[in-house]
Parts: structure tokens; sequence; C-alpha cells
């Protein structure tokens, strides 16, 4: 205990000796050296882990150093040479004679405050942000805490910008301003955009959201937070005064508006200056981009916040409203893509739901000709048969509320559907199709089919089906019958193969590969794959079955029409 007591002591003390040296002299005496020495031993403090010494040096009032921006430099210097889990502790640290020698500073303050706080947030950035309730509660690097020190040292400076925009309504100095609202960006990009926003029980204040609502609270008063709500659609964005700031900003700034609108709209910051005046399909446009820009990312908290925004947006909207016109916008066909991306390959589960909610509730919102425009996109681009089913089976639900008169709607009848069912009633390769990989897909074809032939009578033909008969049993029905036995007799076959194999091995826990639909299966025992391949050939079942149902139907159809006209 000793030892450790005299090592403080020389590295306090050692720091105390030249500043007492440095005391008795002249500030014009006072020469660049001096401060050099003064600085590492300061570092040397910092290393040693006798922070809180250093700072009763540093507040003493006796111990004023040099002039402002020597100080000023030197502290950035410590800043920036700190790094790792050392990094909270030396910002929090000097940040209070960081804020002290800036509010001194006459000349280019706004610079030296824009160069402070972004080299505070470079050296923050690296450091993970914590997410679940235990990490934030423990904070362990310290992050939480800094951030909200990191606004506290900007506040003054906040309120030097508003009493000069109060002065006058022509508030011409705009350089403390921007450098403000990049500060704001960044932090809205991070820590923000990572992490997690939601009220947790037993934290009565959430770090991360004091610190969103000051980082909210700062644009508002320094009048960009709308104006940036709104970047997008802006014909012209004059609120940047510095042009090569706004070409650099709107390439970066992506990510930070759409955390902008998430906290907004989902989580309600700054709502209550928000104007209610605008539609909720204005306000899903605006959103559209911010919807893109997080559905694309693959961290759980950029996602959830991605489909929580289209959630907050789409449920303002009554069902049937959204004008099919939307979907002339990138965006409107960009984001359902993203979401069948989401739904497909994300491995986190509860996502996947969402994601799958969300493009239901998505068609939902659409008018006819709406739902008939996304159904057409998502059957070409999807390039997946589960995805691909399920829009089948939309499509039939559609059919069925124009057949029953729930809605008059041309879209799907007649020649407008038939131009839909040539997208659904036929085999993208015809027999030499997968069928074990497309099963999804031909089986809601078949039960489309099946309701169309058993709902519309051929005297009627609402739906033009039966004038396109014979196109669909040539792309469809044929096709599907040769490529049925052709795979039938493979997979009975491989059956067949692997139960003489398991005889002469005379051991059914050997260990083989298996590929199945062009796609290679993990290691399984001669048992495991001939239970995988039973189960195809009972998904051929399946199919054969259904398509023997839908063509009896057809006949019994076609022979009592012809018995009709007879």
């Amino acid at each position: 205990m000793s030892e450790e007591r005299s090592q403080t002591t020389m590295a306090v003390d050692e720091l105390q000796a030249i500043i007492q040296r440095c005391q008795i002299l002249e500030e014009s005496d006072f020469r660049g050296e001096d401060f050099n020495l003064f600085q590492v031993a300061g570092q040397k403090c910092l290393e040693d882990g006798y922070a809180a010494q250093l700072l009763e040096v540093i507040q003493n009032e006796k111990n004023k150093l040099c002039n402002p921006k020597e100080l000023f430099l030197g502290l950035l210097e410590q800043i920036e040479q700190t790094s790792g889990e050392k990094v909270c502790p030396t910002v929090m640290l000097l940040l209070q004679p960081l804020q002290t020698v800036l509010l001194k500073l006459q000349n280019k303050k706004a610079y030296s405050v824009g160069l402070s706080l972004a080299m505070i947030m470079n050296q923050l950035t690296p450091l993970p942000v914590p997410y679940t309730k235990q990490q934030i509660q423990e904070d362990k690097l310290g992050l939480c805490q800094c951030c909200n020190a990191v606004v506290d040292f900007a506040k003054p400076f906040v309120n030097e910008v508003v009493k000069n925009m109060e002065k006058s309504s022509e508030y011409n100095d705009m350089e403390l301003k921007e450098e403000l609202l990049k500060f704001c960006m960044k932090s809205l990009k991070y820590p923000l955009l990572t992490a997690q926003l939601e009220q947790l029980e037993g934290i009565e204040e959430h770090p991360f959201r004091h610190f969103a609502t000051e980082i909210i609270d700062i644009l508002q008063d320094i009048r960009e937070l709308m104006p940036l709500v709104f970047l997008h659609h802006k014909g012209k964005r004059s609120y940047w005064e510095n042009q090569e700031f706004e070409d650099i900003e709107r390439k970066n700034s992506a990510d930070s508006l759409a955390c902008l609108s998430y906290l907004m709209f989902v989580q309600h910051f700054g709502i209550n200056c928000f104007p209610m005046v605008f539609s909720p399909s204005y306000l899903l446009q605006c959103n559209m981009t911010h919807i893109e820009v997080l559905l694309k990312r693959t961290e759980e908290s950029m996602l959830s916040k991605g489909l929580d925004l289209f959630e907050n947006c789409l449920l303002r909207m009554e069902d049937n409203s959204l004008l099919h016109q939307y979907l002339e916008f990138r965006d409107f066909i960009n984001v359902p893509q993203d979401l069948v991306k989401v739904m497909t390959l994300c491995p986190i589960e509860h996502l996947r739901k969402k994601s799958l909610n969300m493009l239901q509730l998505f068609i939902d919102k659409f008018d006819a000709e709406g739902k008939y425009t996304l159904f057409r996109c998502l059957l070409k681009t999807s390039n997946h048969a589960g995805v691909e089913g399920y829009i089948i089976q939309k499509i039939k639900d559609q059919i069925h509320l124009s057949l029953t008169k729930a809605h008059d709607n041309v879209w799907f009848t007649r020649h407008h559907l038939i131009s839909l069912l040539d997208l659904v009633l036929f085999l993208p390769e015809g027999a030499e199709t997968d069928l074990l990989q497309n099963s999804d897909r031909i089986m809601a074809s078949l039960n489309l089919l099946r309701y169309l032939v058993i709902k519309d009578c051929e005297s009627d033909n609402q739906t033009g089906v039966w004038t396109t008969l014979a196109k669909i049993e040539k792309n469809f029905l044929k096709p599907l019958h040769v490529g049925l036995n052709m795979s039938k007799a493979h997979y009975e076959a491989e059956i067949k193969n692997k139960r003489e194999n398991r005889r002469e091995a005379n051991n059914s826990n050997t260990v083989y590969s298996l590929t199945v639909s062009e796609e290679k299966m993990p290691a399984m025992t001669t048992e495991m794959q001939l239970q995988v391949l039973h189960s195809a050939l009972f998904t051929f079942d399946l199919i054969e079955s259904v398509l023997a149902r839908v063509e009896e139907l057809i006949e019994v159809k076609v022979k009592a029409a012809m018995d009709e006209n007879i």
C-alpha cells in the first residue's frame, strides 16, 4: 500500500513541480517546451490511473497555464492519444477544462468547438454500444455516462447560437451552428442508431433515451429539426450555407436521418413540435427513404428500427387508401423487395416474422391497381418459392373479393387477371423445373387454379380462366405431369440405391453426404438420408393428387358446358 502511495506521489508531485515552476513565469516567458513537459506529466498521471488527482491539479485556480489556444491543443492531444477502455474516463476528465478553455477563445471559436466535438466522437465511435438491459446498467466502458457528459459540454455553445439567433432574425454567423449540427448528425449515427431505445423496466432514466432527448432539443434550439425531417423532400436545401459541407454531409447523412425519423415517429422525441397537418400517405412517402436505409442493414438494432418505423407509418393509414401511383417512386418498390430479403435471409426469427407482417400490411394499404402492380413485381423479383407461394395466395384472396362482389374490382378479373395468371400458372424451366425446390409455389398455383375452376362457370368466365385454358395446359399442367414422373423415378432410384448400399455396408450408422434440389445436405446416416428421400416422394405425391383433382374438375366443367350447348 505504501509503495502505491509513493508511486502516486511521484506522478502527481512531478506534475505539481512543473506547474509551480510555470506559475512564476510571466506569460511572455512561457514557452512551448514548458507546456510539453506539463502534457507528458499529465499523460503519465492518466496512464497510471491517477485521473482524479490530475483533475484536482488542473481545476486549481492557482494553476492557470499558458494561453487558451496552447492549452486547447494540448487537451485535444491528450484525448487523441487515448484508446480502448481509457477513452471514456479520459474524455470525461478533460471535458470541463476543455470547455473552460473554449469559452475563453476569441478567434476561430466555431472551428475549435467543432474540432473538439469531432475528436471526442471519433474516439468514442470504435467503442461497442451497450444494448441489453444488463449492459446498459453496467456501462462497463462508461459510454452511456460519457455521451451525456459530452452533451453538457456542448450546451454553452448551443446557448450562444440561440442568443445570437434571438438578437437577429437574419443570423449570419453560421459556423458554430454548422459545427453543432455536425455533432448532432454524428450522434444520431453513433451511438443512437445502434442503441436500444425502448423503455426498459427497472431503469428509471435510460441513458440513451436521455441522450436522444438532448440531441433532439439541440436540433430544435438551433432551428434545424424540421428541415432535417424533410431533407429529402425540399427542392433546394438552402439551410446548408456551405456548399462543400452540404455535398459531403448529404452522402454521409442517410443513417443519421433514418435514426432521426425513428426517434421522432416511433419514440416520439420532439413530436410535440411536429406540425400535424400532413396526410398519412405523405408521411409514409417522407419516411420510405429512411425505411429503405434501415432495412438494407443486417444488424438487429437497425433492422428492428426500420420495421418499427415502417409499421408506425402504415398503421396511420386506412386499408385500400394508398394510391397505385406511389409505386412510381423507387423506394416503394425497393422496400417490399428488402422485406423479402429479411423474410428469407435474416437469421433472427422475430424479425423474419415481423417482415412478413409488414409486407402484408403494405399490400393491404394499396388500392386494387396498387396491389395488382405489387404482386406482379414481387412474382418477378422475389426468386423464392415460399414468397411466390405466399403472393399467389394473396392473389387468390383478391380474386375471391372480386367474385363475391365485395369489391368492384376490374384488376382481378378478365384480361388483367389473365395477364397475372401468365406469371403464376407456368413452370419456370418447363418439365426440367426442380419440383421439390418450387413445391410451395406449385401447390399455391394448383390451389388457385382449383379455386378458379370451381368458382367461375365457363358460361360466365369472369376470371378469363376458361379462355386461356389451352395455354395453362401447355405451360403448366402437361410439363408438371412430365416433371413429376421424372422426379419420382429419380428419387425412387435413389431410395433403391441407398437400400442396396446399406445392405452392403451392413452398418446403418455410416455417415454419407446427400444432394437434394441441388443443395448439399449436412452429413447424414443412411437411415436419415432415406427419410429425406421418402419425404420428397411424399411431396410429389401430394402435388400429383392436387393436380389430378384440378384436371378432374376441369373435365367435369368442360363436359357440363358441352352438354349444355347440345
